[in-house]
């Protein structure tokens, strides 16, 4: 298996980590140097998917890869365990057996060798967002959708028609996978489309990406964003994201929600 490291100054040792979670890393170790912290962990089964995910790095930082011994990188599967959305949502890795709770709506997901479960901040509060907003919307937008849990979810609260895209090929097989397995393969339609050829109004667009990905974006999230429909964008840091929200102006905040330090952003049009 490939290890990917990434060399960061000792100052931005946190800040690299987060960006890992985001990117679908499920564990993350950290070697201290002098004046340097080296990150090491897994995102993708090929190199180039890696860095597609892991984004444009800031000065100063520097990724690599090395080979190691396959057996340790799978061993986090052993200590995954459910994660508790909210009352009515629990996000359940597929090797573990059902919880079968009453009233909770269970999401299977199998991970692969490229994404994360769905345990970081951003994508918890995507998921608590997507299942607030998501009820019967007729057409919902996953922009980055990995492992295709937002999309999963937007189908349980009855959304009609959901477009999945990522960058990655291997999200988008992830996201097939996914969805057969909960179900609804016939709702979701997953692709590896680049955002400004995708064609809109949807009622509901999810972002779950870095904040630079998300500024980039901007333009293109407005467009497809209908008169009347929401969008939520996650992956920025609480109280370090007005530069995103400029970016999206002159659509204006409804509301925000924080959790462990990160983010999650709902607006609408003016």
């Amino acid at each position: 298996m490939r290890i990917l490291t990434l060399s960061v100054p000792e100052a931005d040792a946190e800040v690299a980590a987060d960006r890992l979670w985001i990117a679908g890393a499920r564990a993350v170790e950290e070697r201290t140097q002098p004046r340097t912290v080296v990150l090491r962990t897994v995102l993708a089964d090929a190199d180039d998917i890696s860095l597609e995910r892991l984004g444009r790095l800031p000065d100063g930082w520097t990724a690599d890869f090395e080979d190691v011994d396959d057996v340790p990188a799978e061993t986090w599967r052993e200590f995954a365990k459910p994660i508790v959305i909210n009352d009515a949502l629990v996000i359940r890795p597929a090797w573990l057996p059902p919880l079968r709770a009453a009233g909770v709506h269970e999401i299977e997901i199998e991970p692969g060798g490229s994404f994360g479960l769905g345990d970081h901040p951003t994508t918890r509060l995507s998921a608590e967002a997507t299942w607030r907003l998501s009820r019967d919307r007729r057409r919902v937008l996953d922009v980055g959708c990995g492992s295709g849990v937002l999309s999963i979810i937007a189908a349980h609260r009855s959304a009609g028609e959901i477009i999945a895209i990522d960058i990655a090929e291997a999200a988008r097989e992830a996201t097939d996978d996914n969805a057969r397995r909960n179900g609804v393969a016939d709702r979701i339609a997953a692709c590896t489309t680049p955002l400004a050829e995708i064609e809109g109004p949807f009622d509901l667009v999810v972002a779950n990406v870095l904040a630079p990905e998300l500024v980039a974006m901007a333009d293109d999230l407005r467009r497809l964003t209908g008169p009347d429909g929401r969008l939520v964008v996650s992956g920025v840091l609480a109280g370090r994201h007005d530069h995103v929200v400029e970016a999206l102006e002159p659509m204006r905040v409804v509301e925000t929600w924080e959790l462990e330090g990160w983010a999650a952003i709902e607006l609408c049009h003016p």
